[in-house]
């Protein structure tokens, strides 16, 4: 079983004296530097560009400087930008800035595991990944609690990293409600895969599939919509309140022995072979090898997915439907 660590385990303590520097202000970079800031740690931000962000932060009363600035004068460097940024930013702003003893955080393993980023020897290396979207990080965190929180320690050259993981993960909110000690091995595998064979891969194709079927079954598009994706929300709330028996307990009868008979049908032998052997191209690299070359050559695929998928009908279909419950 995991250990979970509270308030009790953590101490703010171990942020005392010390500056953090939050390199980017986006959705999670608000939240952390936000956070910190109202448990009393003392934050900067750390931007490359005067842009948007830079004028929210400024907004928010966040002390803002340069990248290789914030990095130079910091003790700890949380790095909270996109992972397909990440390698250039601490290549040319951060590395060089690096100082004996100081400690770099990631919300995220990507970069640390599959050795994009190879940080020096006489820094420690930690991750703290709430498990939540920015806005219910601080949204949480204003109401007095928090969400709970992955903490990992890659390199420990202080023999201090864990406690440094704990008392960030307490100054956002996180020991409210738990934190769970992992490994930047298991972080990134395990997040890599959800996303892909699951929580939007997976789920996405699904209704896509069952839409079609549907439709070209001959039945109206907007009950099709209804039926496969409007309807999910209400599923899967009651699978996250009570787990998948929570849910079996909160449907009808019909919708039960249906969905326990005929679910095994769908997902079946072949498609959990399916997701063996993407699990396999994550823990091989390969994926993070394609995903690298795709960023580099200006992310090609990417763009004419986000295009294609526009033009998809369930998507013309639902921009109408969805105006129903504005």
């Amino acid at each position: 079983m995991a250990r979970i660590y509270y308030n009790k385990d953590a101490n703010l303590n171990a942020l005392k004296g010390k500056k953090v520097a939050v390199i980017g202000y986006g959705i999670q970079g608000r939240a952390q530097s936000l956070n910190l800031r109202d448990s009393g740690v003392n934050v900067v931000v750390g931007l490359k560009f005067r842009d948007d962000y830079w004028k929210r932060a400024k907004a928010d009363k966040m002390e803002v400087l340069d990248i290789p600035t914030a990095v130079k004068n910091a003790d700890i460097v949380m790095m909270l930008i996109p992972d397909e940024v990440q390698k250039m930013a601490y290549d040319s702003e951060v590395a060089p800035n690096l100082k004996a003893g100081m400690t770099l955080d990631f919300a995220h393993g990507f970069n640390i595991h599959f050795k994009l980023i190879v940080p020096p020897k006489d820094v420690d290396v930690i991750m703290v990944a709430p498990k939540g979207p920015g806005a219910l990080v601080r949204e949480t965190f204003v109401a007095g609690n928090g969400v709970p929180a992955l903490i990992a320690v890659h390199q420990d050259a202080s023999g201090k990293a864990k406690k440094t993981a704990l008392a960030i993960a307490k100054g956002l909110g996180a020991t409210t409600k738990g934190v769970i000690e992992t490994t930047f091995t298991e972080e990134t595998e395990t997040d890599l895969f959800g996303e892909q064979v699951d929580l939007c891969g997976g789920a996405s194709d699904l209704i896509k599939k069952s839409f079609e079927v549907l439709v070209e079954a001959g039945y109206q598009p907007e009950i099709a919509y209804f039926e496969v994706l409007h309807e999910l929300k209400l599923i899967i709330d009651l699978v996250q309140k009570g787990g998948i028996e929570g849910m079996w307990n909160n449907v009808s009868n019909t919708a039960e022995y249906g969905g326990r008979t005929r679910g095994p049908r769908i997902i079946d032998a072949r498609v959990k072979k399916s997701m063996q052997a993407v699990l396999k191209e994550i823990q091989s690299g390969a994926f993070a090898k394609e995903w690298v070359n795709e960023c580099n050559s200006g992310m090609a695929t990417l763009t004419k997915l986000r295009k294609d998928g526009e033009k998809d009908q369930i998507e013309v279909v639902g921009r109408s439907i969805r105006k129903m419950f504005k």
